[in-house]
């Protein structure tokens, strides 16, 4: 008996639709994993689901206003939060998504320490990398754990102060890294990734994009700028929020900013793909054979197996 079903892959592929369909025939909903889609405002840009095209309720979206700290530990408390909901109703959760640290955070058995919560060490440790610089934070790691600080870049300044916070708390960083690559369930999981023919899947992403800009995602890109939320969209390198930022301060041009956002937008499903495919315990269907409805039938038929 599985607690909870994931469907994951790349962006463009479908996830959304093939889940939506799943969860409708479960009576069930979908649980988002998306970085992104937790932020309120992001809607074109992050492709969420209209409201009003949903056939099942859409839970882990519009959470939290952009700007406002959020972590994978904030998203493993709140999305565990409703799987538990969810499967005291009798239901199966389908959870949905491309961020694979967030799937993981919610479905898997990890820990993180407590300052990703925004604790007073993280504002310590931010102050402390201020006047040290990059360099004299990493070389603090060092002199505390050099494993760590052997796995991480000193440019790398969030990582080395996560790093740190960890070790006030008697984790190692370079430890918990290794056991990233042991899959422990916290919730018994039915992983069925969704995955096309990678030229066939850039078109997709291309034509998207286009979508997303008819659609009006610089208008968008406007109005949270105008809430003063546009150095928050840029510092969290949210695709095509920050090149449209970037049009609008006058460094590029509009079709250079479209050009970048389907550039990084391909990239970042090469980079989703290489995630995923790590992970053995994912049931592959290739959406270059089937149909939404054909792959949601196949996911039920998986689920009932």
């Amino acid at each position: 008996m599985i607690d909870a079903v994931a469907i994951v892959g790349p962006t463009a592929v479908g996830k959304s639709a093939v889940a939506d369909r799943v969860a409708r025939q479960l009576d069930s909903c979908v649980i988002s994993a998306d970085s992104m889609q937790i932020y309120r405002g992001m809607d074109i840009g992050t492709a969420k689901t209209p409201s009003e095209e949903r056939l099942v309720p859409l839970l882990m979206v519009d959470v939290v206003d952009p700007g406002v700290p959020y972590s994978a530990a904030l998203y493993q408390r709140d999305a565990r939060a409703c799987i538990d909901n969810v499967r005291q109703d009798g239901k199966l959760p389908v959870v949905c998504g491309g961020t694979g640290l967030y799937l993981r955070a919610a479905l898997d058995d990890m820990s993180f320490p407590s300052g990703e919560l925004d604790s007073v060490m993280r504002h310590h440790y931010d102050a402390l990398a201020e006047q040290l610089g990059p360099q004299g934070i990493h070389d603090l790691l060092a002199q505390r754990d050099p494993a760590s600080a052997a796995v991480i870049h000193p440019h790398n300044v969030k990582r080395t102060i996560r790093a740190l916070e960890m070790l006030d708390e008697g984790i190692s960083y370079a430890k918990q890294k290794q056991g990233f690559a042991a899959h422990t369930p916290w919730y018994e999981t039915r992983y069925l990734g969704l995955t096309m023919e990678r030229a066939v899947l850039y078109e997709r992403i291309d034509a998207r994009v286009d979508l997303m800009m008819d659609q009006g995602l610089l208008d968008e890109v406007r109005a949270l700028v105008a809430r003063g939320l546009g150095d928050a969209l840029t510092a969290q390198q949210a695709i095509g929020y920050k090149e449209l930022i970037d049009h609008l301060n006058g460094s590029i041009s509009l079709a250079e900013a479209v050009e970048l956002i389907k550039m990084r937008s391909r990239r970042y499903a090469k980079r989703q793909l290489s995630w995923f495919r790590r992970d053995e315990r994912i049931t592959w269907i290739d959406m270059d054979d089937y149909s939404v409805d054909d792959a949601a039938r196949l996911i039920l038929e998986a689920i009932e197996a």
